[in-house]
């Protein structure tokens, strides 16, 4: 744009042009004339250069703006997830982006004209949800980030943040509402499927632990109105196994079958829940008899021991069960899970497979279990454990062959404590490595002191088998003893065996390679596999007591059991000894099945290491038989309360002593006309079976079972003591 002078300014260089002429002419020199020219022309630049350039009129720029704001908005509509909306000043829709009409739109009812109230219902649960929209409307106020749906029945499950406020015109007065709004769907739908992940376990789409705290917490809520609750705690027997052998994939689809077995067990009658790896939790609002839980809790447990069908493999795995009963046994969730985890574990305790009601006795041992663990840590370093050996004899020579070394606890002040009561907790605790290898070391020490063919065994826990530092815990023990490791014998348990690593196949191999001598433990008890015998380089194979009791009564098939084990082990070359041998008839049933060793109260007790020396410098390492010379069927003392129901009435009694083929009991007046009378006895918590009553006197009497009991079924009453070494 060219620069344009004002009046002013061309004036002024008119009368410059008229001043250098009128000089020119004054001067008559017209050599004066370029110079006068030369002061107007610089005067003319001066006056060009200090000149504004010429404004143009402005041109209306309104409809372009309006044009370009229109496509914004339309992109905004079309491609994002925001939205405008505007209403008159009666609340009638003006406006509204076309994709939200077209949602809220019906046959009858266009959105764009329908009163904004009748197109929007409010979320009043969400916390930034204040008021309603008819309020604002009425009130003539803003608001902002309302969550609203639909309001018509009907429509899509859509969810949108609204804000809005209220506009006027020039002279103030009121137009209506105008606003915007932007789609919450997803992020609603996300928000729900995170709170299902925080309450629904993944793998199995049960209720996982919070919902069922939430759940059994509102329950016992309205347990203290009167209304009682049941709480089962289930965990799956044998399940490790499967898990470990077969594999985890295989283990999570076991874990799913398990989960929609126990839905279909328990019904409507309660809510099933998974804690976590196999255990389960059941919620039973309303129901509080015992008969009635025993009956739901059988029907769990055998519908979950039926075999599953996992990629054309048979797979059967048990169930047990710990029940407590709310307000009795607590009127809160953490005393309730307690409690029920108590009676879960006496459950397992007691054999598995079966269920077990809260008693307040659990508790007292789950505290006894608490105060055995500290006394445990104070045992090692006070010197409080010591060694027993029990003989190990030749069925051929009738010669000591070895000794077991088994870990005794004497307790400064509960005395003697049995290893069955403390290597559990041991084991639990994490105290069972710290204690084997001391039993270890201290045995080869005192092996040293033995003529040099008599060997040592020592009992390896699955947990000092899988320490890698096991060998040379081993070497350090045998060189510090100074004897042969061919003298040192580690009987290893098939819990090694859960877990079948490359690990496992080199501990193996390292510890055959420092020369000791490998026995398989307890066999037939564990894992029910006989796979690992072809890899493992045992030496010998123990045949468990169970199967040695009573294998010497006629109609008994462990006899059968025996020789089968031992033509096994003769065809891998390894030698058998029978454990728990007790009576003279069955030393001579074992010598006849073909057994290598025997051990056994029979040829003596576990007594300490002194009294080894001496009883081989005695007897030359002869072994002596003593003892009862026939087998009977085996009794066990106990002191137990149970039912007892002869017609119409029922009593509380006590089991002395009991067989599989009877009991003795007292607490009961009956006189000796009672004699022949059919009973129903407790022998199983809530399980009664028919007996006859054969004598009675003094407040005892003795019945005899209608049929064989199966003395398993009593659970640690009837298993042997478990050891360590």
């Amino acid at each position: 744009m060219m620069p344009s002078l004002s009046p002013i300014r061309t004036a002024a260089l008119c009368l410059c042009v008229a001043v250098a002429t009128a000089v020119a002419v004054a001067s008559r020199d017209w050599r004066a004339a370029p110079v006068a020219l030369m002061l107007v022309g610089g005067v003319a630049v001066l006056l060009f250069l200090t000149a504004r350039p010429r404004q143009r009129p402005a041109v209306p720029a309104t409809a372009s703006a309006d044009r370009v704001a229109a496509r914004l908005v339309r992109e905004f509509e079309e491609q994002g997830t925001g939205w405008f909306w505007q209403t008159d000043s009666e609340g009638h829709v003006t406006y509204l982006s076309a994709k939200v009409a077209a949602e809220l739109d019906t046959a009858d009812t266009p959105a764009i004209g329908a009163p904004i109230r009748s197109l929007f219902r409010v979320d009043t649960n969400a916390t930034e949800t204040e008021r309603t929209i008819a309020f604002h409307l009425a009130s003539r106020t803003a608001f902002s980030n309302y969550s609203v749906r639909p309001a018509v029945a009907g429509k899509l499950e859509r969810w949108w943040s609204m804000s809005g406020r209220p506009v006027s015109d020039a002279d103030g007065t009121f137009q209506g509402f105008i606003g915007n709004g932007s789609d919450l769907t997803e992020r609603r739908r996300a928000e729900a499927e995170i709170a299902r992940l925080a309450s629904f376990d993944s793998l199995t789409g049960l209720a996982n632990r919070q919902r069922m705290r939430q759940w059994l917490d509102q329950t016992l809520s309205q347990a203290l109105g009167g209304r009682g609750t049941a709480l089962f705690l289930l965990d799956l027997d044998r399940f490790k196994a499967v898990n470990d052998t077969l594999g985890h994939q295989t283990g999570d689809a076991l874990l799913k079958q398990v989960a929609q077995r126990l839905v279909r067990a328990i019904g409507d009658s309660g809510l099933v829940g998974r804690l976590g790896g196999d255990e389960f939790e059941v919620v039973l609002p309303g129901i509080t008899d015992r008969d009635a839980l025993s009956g739901i809790a059988r029907t769990v447990i055998e519908s979950l021991s039926q075999p599953y069908s996992i990629d054309g493999s048979a797979i059967t795995i048990g169930c047990s069960i710990g029940i407590a009963i709310a307000p009795e046994d607590g009127a809160d969730a953490e005393t309730m899970v307690r409690n029920a985890d108590l009676a879960l574990y006496g459950a397992k305790g007691d054999g598995r497979g079966i269920h077990r009601f809260f008693k307040p006795a659990m508790l007292d041992g789950a505290r006894s279990r608490k105060q055995i663990e500290d006394d445990l840590r104070q045992a090692l370093t006070s010197n409080q454990f010591h060694v027993a050996y029990q003989p190990v004899v030749s069925t051929a020579s009738e010669r000591i062959v070895g000794y077991e070394a088994l870990v005794r606890w004497e307790h400064p002040t509960r005395g003697a404590i049995s290893p069955a009561e403390f290597v559990p907790v041991a084991e639990d605790c994490g105290l069972i490595e710290a204690i084997g290898e001391w039993v270890l070391r201290t045995a080869c020490i005192e092996a040293a002191t033995w003529p040099g063919d008599v060997r040592v065994a020592v009992n390896v826990s699955p947990i000092q088998f899988a320490n890698p530092a096991l060998p040379t815990i081993v070497t350090s023990a045998l060189a510090r003893a100074g004897i042969a490791a061919g003298r040192l014998e580690l009987e290893i348990t098939e819990g090694v065996f859960l877990d079948e690593t490359t690990a496992s196949e080199q501990m193996f191999k390292t510890l055959k390679a420092i020369g000791v001598r490998l026995a398989l433990d307890d066999f037939g008890t564990g894992y029910s596999s006989l796979g690992y015998l072809r890899k493992a380089p045992f030496d010998k194979i123990k045949i468990d007591q169970g199967f040695v009791r009573g294998a010497a009564i006629a109609g008994n098939r462990n006899a059968a059991i025996i020789r089968a084990i031992v033509t096994l082990a003769e065809a891998l070359d390894m030698e058998t000894t029978a454990e728990g041998v007790e009576t003279h008839d069955e030393i001579a049933l074992i010598r006849e099945l073909g057994c290598s060793h025997i051990q056994g109260w029979v040829y003596g007790k576990a007594v300490r290491a002194a009294e080894v020396r001496t009883h081989l410098a005695a007897q030359g390492g002869q072994a002596l038989a003593s003892g009862h010379r026939k087998s009977r069927p085996v009794r066990h003392a106990m002191i137990r309360t149970a039912r007892i129901r002869a017609g119409a009435a029922t009593g509380e009694i006590r089991i002395r002593n009991m067989s599989p083929s009877g009991a003795m009991i007292d607490g009961i007046d009956i006189d000796g006309d009672a004699v022949g009378m059919d009973v129903m006895i407790e022998l199983i918590e809530d399980e009664m079976f028919p007996a006859k009553l054969r004598w009675a006197t003094d407040g005892r009497a003795g019945v005899e079972f209608d049929s064989a009991f199966n003395m398993e079924r009593l659970g640690q009453a009837a298993q042997p003591a478990r050891k360590t070494g």
